[in-house]
């Protein structure tokens, strides 16, 4: 099993989750975050004065998987979040040892 994080554009979270419901995710988590990359932000005027955004809102999606559906699950997150603009977002992968159901005590993929 592997946890998938994606960061993400706002903007596109309508269609990332569309996306992943198409090819069969059943489950994901979801949460607006801050954080910058290489963009470090940027300048904004606001009633005369000039100030810095340097926390940009993202949105973070995590999903544990199995195995075999991590590659398809990449590709539709790369498809369906890309602009081609700086700040597009990052994804992470990162090995799942177990899950648990808590409801039925279920383990290992089962409990996906």
């Amino acid at each position: 099993m592997k946890k998938i994080e994606a960061i993400i554009q706002p903007s596109r979270l309508e269609q990332v989750k569309s996306a992943l419901y198409e090819v069969g995710v059943e489950g994901m988590t979801v949460s607006e975050v801050r954080g910058h990359g290489r963009q470090k932000g940027h300048t904004e005027v606001y009633r005369g004065r000039e100030y810095n955004v340097d926390l940009l809102p993202k949105i973070k999606i995590e999903m544990v998987l199995r195995d075999q559906m991590v590659d398809l699950v990449i590709e539709t997150i790369l498809k369906s979040a890309k602009t081609g603009k700086i700040g597009d977002g990052k994804i992470f992968l990162y090995p799942v040892e177990e899950s648990i159901r808590i409801r039925n005590e279920e383990r290992g993929e089962a409990a996906l």
